[in-house]
């Protein structure tokens, strides 16, 4: 995907798509690139690149590598992959695709190197197996224990497309509310993003937003945890609450958390060492 992200570095979007295309037009004349048509941005990358061989995913049905199919069951994720040839006018399948984790956003990533696999020739039981089994990455919906049927788990996600699709997985696979704890990373993020942090959050039922993480940035003004709070709830957040402190989030959790519900600590600052600690403390709650 190509989102307005790393601003600070690239300037402004322009600047971080004329990377991407440079990027893809670097790739050697022997090579391909392999994309996902599935993003408005990505798909109009596409349509640029004139001499270098181009490879699709996605579910889209326009995608030379379509993911289909795709259920969860018990945080396992499965899913079957059509591979077309364009030249060709063929088509075969891979059934019985396998991840041990949840979320659409994985499923692409999976068929992304699915077709890198399967254009370089790896037998389709091997992907199988490669995929089945692969844990995740540390970081990206990492559980960090539980607490009285409550599932605690630490996620990278600082920017609003990360977040966003974190908290549909997280949604896929629990049964009871979802509960995100936030601590925006950057004032300057959170400034330039502002509208899209404020909708981001819609399959949390509860949103707790801690202080910036300032990342050795200086304070804006108007720019804080509460203001997203009121940002949220001024676009109709039901339960977005500030976490003035981080000792209280352990009795807020405590207090507002029930079996079969998730939450999930995002954030790109401490907030990693919280999702860790916080199993933890919730017990000693318990006495």
């Amino acid at each position: 995907n190509i989102d307005p992200e790393h601003l600070d570095h690239y300037k402004n979007f322009n600047g971080i798509r004329a990377a991407f295309r440079q990027f893809v037009e670097n790739v050697p004349f022997y090579g391909f690139a392999v994309m996902c048509i599935d993003h408005p941005e990505v798909q109009s990358l596409i349509g640029q690149i004139e001499d270098r061989r181009i490879i699709t995913y996605g579910m889209s049905p326009q995608a030379d590598i379509r993911c289909v199919d795709i259920r969860v069951e018990n945080r396992t994720t499965m899913f079957t992959v059509v591979i077309r040839d364009r030249q060709e006018g063929e088509a075969r399948t891979i059934d019985g695709l396998m991840l041990s984790i949840p979320g659409e956003h994985n499923v692409l990533n999976a068929t992304g190197a699915i077709a890198i696999a399967a254009h370089l020739g790896i037998p389709d039981d091997a992907i199988r197996t490669g995929l089945a089994g692969f844990g995740g990455v540390k970081r990206r919906f990492t559980l960090t224990g539980d607490w009285n049927g409550v599932d605690v788990f630490d996620d990278y996600g600082h920017h609003p497309v990360e977040i966003a699709a974190v908290l549909k997985a997280a949604r896929s696979v629990t049964p009871g509310h979802v509960i995100a704890v936030v601590q925006p990373h950057r004032y300057t993020r959170l400034h330039d993003l502002f509208a899209d942090f404020c909708s981001c959050f819609n399959d949390a039922d509860t949103v707790l937003v801690a202080p910036v993480y300032p990342a050795g940035e200086t304070p804006i003004e108007g720019v804080s945890g509460e203001a997203l709070v009121d940002g949220l709830k001024a676009r109709g957040h039901r339960d977005a609450r500030s976490l003035p402190d981080r000792d209280q989030l352990a009795s807020t959790i405590a207090s507002i958390a029930r079996p079969g519900d998730s939450v999930i600590c995002l954030g790109a600052g401490s907030i990693s060492q919280w999702a860790n600690a916080l199993p933890g403390e919730l017990a000693k709650l318990n006495g």
